[in-house]
């Protein structure tokens, strides 16, 4: 693999123009996300420059304009306010040290290939984790909105919401409520020419320098943008598991955001991207941006459809778009102490209401009971507790009840019985077997692949039939059996024995037997109880009931 993405200038005019649209929306963007973290504006703008350029220039997602994100920027506040703290000091070093820590892990993934387990997790999960970030950061923002000062946990800002819609600063909720409608209503027609968080920012920022110059509205303030500086690596030894925890969080959301804009790209752009050289390229940006001071960034939705829009195709688009970003701030860079929070508040609620699923909201009443409450326990974990929890917890509950599912339907397609039954297909020969032990001859077939889902069921049916004196357990339709399924069969083995029955196993594959015959379930079967056919099985079977028939 190629270190630098594959640079074309075919497309040189489309690539500016999508990259030059994109960085009017990411600069406006990233001075909310750099204010949202608590790092400042300065890591928002480093974010976007750096993760924006090494991410295009090393990445696979052609067309794809990466930076700080509404998730990415809400797990940031809360890595940032940990560790500052713990330690006032070296807090936000510790911090950036993080993001680094992030970058390798994604590197790590992209060598391990863990785009393939990702692209498995359910869409209930997706859609409850990415619904959770969303609203969390609408709760975190609506006291900046009007005026109130900002609180870090989502919790407290719910349990303050009636004093701050009920109590908002007319001033600043005037500025800010302007912002917000300029975010969801500006004409189409403007939009075309200046996106709407810039938009917002300007007219924002405006209406207060001419309405409200008196200061009671609070802005950014004094901000020193300059070029940055690299910041080594900072470390503390009892801090160490936690930063480790941290960074899995970071490399986990960074995978999800990059893999599902990559898909947003490739559909816009009708191209296809390599996703484990995506988190190899997210990788190198992290570890750039983190060693400089700047936020955590991944793959940007928006961004990449409003430069795809404007004729962007090629990674060109994404470096123009970082160097745009780098040059727009310091040319106007004086002007940002300017910005009002509620301005940059507006900003964020909108882009937080575009992260809430409402799709999957619409279709409640028409999706599985299973999924909704996966959904809607993946976004209130995310709301009230660890971002790893809520996506673990999601993961769980949605493997237990696919596990659940699938053991049901393997359960339905097992048959157990003494009598010929219509729907297992049987040869003339083993149906006249079968008539001939008149009810002494169980034949329990199983289909498909044997799961621990079902494999303790299935004991359970086995024990509930009486009245048989030989087992005949036909897996020639089960293509692969696991650990626990390999117990189970030695419980039915066991059992059947214990009971004084014959026992013959028919149609294992090779892979089954060599199974079997590692964990010493084989050695339990007495002389000729193994067969290749079900024919057989049912033949030796008749023989040894002979005298009893």
């Amino acid at each position: 693999m190629t270190l630098f993405n594959s640079l074309h200038f075919n497309n040189l005019k489309g690539d500016f123009s999508g990259g030059l649209a994109a960085a009017l929306v990411a600069l406006p963007l990233a001075i909310a996300f750099g204010v949202l973290s608590g790092a400042g504006p300065v890591s928002g703008i480093t974010a976007a420059v750096l993760v924006g350029f090494f991410a295009s220039l090393t990445g696979s997602t052609a067309s794809q304009i990466s930076g700080p994100t509404g998730p990415m920027s809400i797990l940031m506040t809360l890595i940032l306010l940990q560790y500052t703290s713990a330690d006032p000091v070296h807090g936000l070093a510790i911090g950036f040290t993080v993001v680094m820590l992030a970058g390798i892990l994604l590197l790590l993934f992209s060598a391990l290939k863990v785009s393939q387990y990702i692209n498995m997790i359910p869409h209930s999960v997706i859609s409850g984790l990415m619904s959770g970030l969303g609203l969390s950061i609408i709760l975190l923002q609506l006291g900046p909105l009007l005026g109130h000062a900002s609180i870090t946990s989502t919790w407290q800002s719910l349990l303050q919401l009636p004093t701050v819609l009920s109590h908002p600063a007319s001033n600043t909720a005037i500025v800010g409520i302007l912002a917000l409608v300029l975010m969801y209503f500006q004409p189409k027609s403007i939009g075309k020419y200046i996106p709407s968080p810039l938009t917002a920012l300007l007219i924002g920022t405006a209406t207060y320098l001419l309405l409200f110059p008196d200061g009671m509205i609070k802005t950014i303030g004094a901000t020193s943008l300059s070029l940055p500086l690299p910041q080594w690596p900072t470390f503390k030894a009892e801090l160490i598991i936690d930063m480790l925890a941290s960074a899995l969080a970071l490399a986990v959301l960074g995978t999800i955001d990059t893999l599902m804009t990559s898909l947003v790209a490739d559909n816009v752009s009708r191209d296809r991207h390599d996703s484990d050289r995506e988190l190899f390229g997210q990788g190198i940006a992290n570890i750039v941006s983190g060693l400089f001071g700047g936020l955590a960034g991944a793959g940007a939705s928006m961004r990449t459809v409003i430069n795809v829009r404007h004729g962007g195709q090629t990674a060109l688009s994404g470096l123009f778009h970082a160097l745009i970003v780098l040059s727009l701030a310091l040319l106007f860079g004086q002007f940002i102490e300017l910005i009002p929070h509620a301005v940059l508040a507006a900003i964020l609620i909108k882009v937080a209401s575009d992260l809430v699923d409402w799709d999957y909201m619409k279709r409640l009443h028409k999706a599985p009971k299973a999924a909704i409450f996966i959904m809607f326990s993946v976004l209130l974990l995310t709301l009230f507790a660890e971002l790893m929890i809520a996506i673990a917890a999601g993961i769980t509950l949605a493997s237990l009840m696919f596990m659940k599912s699938m053991s049901e339907l393997q359960l339905q397609r097992t048959t157990a019985s003494t009598t010929p039954e219509d729907e297992l297909p049987l040869s003339e020969a083993e149906l006249t077997y079968l008539r001939d032990a008149a009810g002494r001859i169980l034949l329990f077939h199983v289909s498909g692949p044997m799961s621990f889902g079902a494999a303790k069921s299935m004991v359970k049916r086995v024990a509930s039939v009486d009245n048989y004196e030989a087992l005949v357990l036909d897996l020639s339709d089960v293509p692969l059996i696991d650990f626990s399924s390999s117990i189970a069969i030695e419980d039915i083995i066991l059992d059947a024995q214990e009971a004084g029955h014959h026992i013959f196993i028919c149609g294992a594959s090779e892979p089954i037997k060599n199974l079997l015959a590692k964990h010493g379930i084989i050695d339990l079967l007495l002389e000729h109880h193994q067969y290749e056919t079900r024919l057989d099985a049912l033949k030796q079977a008749c023989e040894l009931l002979q005298p009893s028939l």
